[in-house]
């Protein structure tokens, strides 16, 4: 049986929706050390740990990526980016994490990164992180991804700015950002079968994307929780996400890789894409 993981986010759904076998959801972070330690097959995770890792093959034409503001990668913060001193990281991250020490260093910004004491926090009430709630102009910005992204931008939006990093990154690079591949062990056998049914799945849902959104919808409602509406997710899905990983997003990609070898994240060299 394939073991498959997915990230647990609403921007994984135009991929994962419908999938007929079983599918293990966690956060990015956990996924990429599962996959690296031959504990799943194929995962949609995290970029970079393709960048930092590759000896695996990518499934070709998929990914999450935008090519402007993506809304779910951000900085929520009060006083200005230039001026602030800490940002809390999200430990589910990689590729978020990475990407936010790229931007800062070629913006020559240089606040103080540090990860969250308390670990990777579930969306909590309004799906906000405790942290953040209490933050004041004095406590450290923080670094929100996915879901709890979107929760806290739609119910603090008065009350704080949001420096959202493919914005940034479009700004300062004018190519789109990939934030996640599905990515597929080398030992697997029959991977372009594997990739064959994971593209036709995507243009499927994206075929149905109406259906998506209201499933999405229905499955958020609480009533402790930002409303997550119709209108959102059309604009989310249209309008921030992409789903294809063409040249645009290949030569994003390799952009990111030689900033991080810049940045000492990555070692120096170029990579190359094993696509299928």
């Amino acid at each position: 049986m394939l073991r498959i993981g997915c990230v647990k986010y609403l921007n994984a759904r135009p991929l994962i929706r419908g999938w007929p076998g079983e599918v293990e959801f966690d956060h990015p972070s956990a996924l990429c050390e599962r996959l690296a330690n031959g504990e799943l097959d194929v995962a949609l995770v995290s970029s970079f740990e393709f960048l930092r890792n590759p000896i695996y093959r990518i499934i070709d034409d998929l990914s999450i990526s935008s090519d402007g503001p993506v809304y779910s990668v951000v900085v929520a913060h009060q006083d200005e980016i230039s001026q602030i001193e800490e940002i809390e990281l999200d430990p589910a991250s990689e590729t978020a994490v990475n990407l936010l020490r790229c931007l800062l260093g070629e913006l020559g910004l240089n606040p103080h990164l540090k990860q969250r004491s308390t670990g990777i926090l579930p969306v909590g009430p309004a799906g906000v992180s405790p942290a953040v709630v209490k933050s004041g102009s004095a406590a450290p910005a923080q670094l929100l991804i996915g879901d709890q992204a979107i929760h806290f931008r739609e119910s603090h939006a008065d009350e704080f700015q949001f420096w959202d990093l493919g914005e940034q990154w479009n700004k300062l690079m004018g190519l789109p950002f990939v934030y996640a591949l599905w990515l597929i062990r080398p030992e697997v056998v029959a991977p372009k079968q594997i990739a064959d049914r994971l593209r036709g799945l995507r243009d499927e849902n994206l075929g149905r994307l109406n259906e998506l959104i209201a499933d999405a919808v229905a499955r958020v409602a609480d009533p402790g929780q930002a409303e997550i509406t119709l209108e959102f997710l059309n604009c989310y899905y249209h309008k921030h996400l992409r789903f294809s990983f063409g040249k645009a997003e290949k030569e994003g990609l390799r952009t990111f890789a030689q900033l991080c070898a810049k940045r000492g994240l990555l070692p120096e060299g170029g990579i190359a894409f094993d696509l299928v």
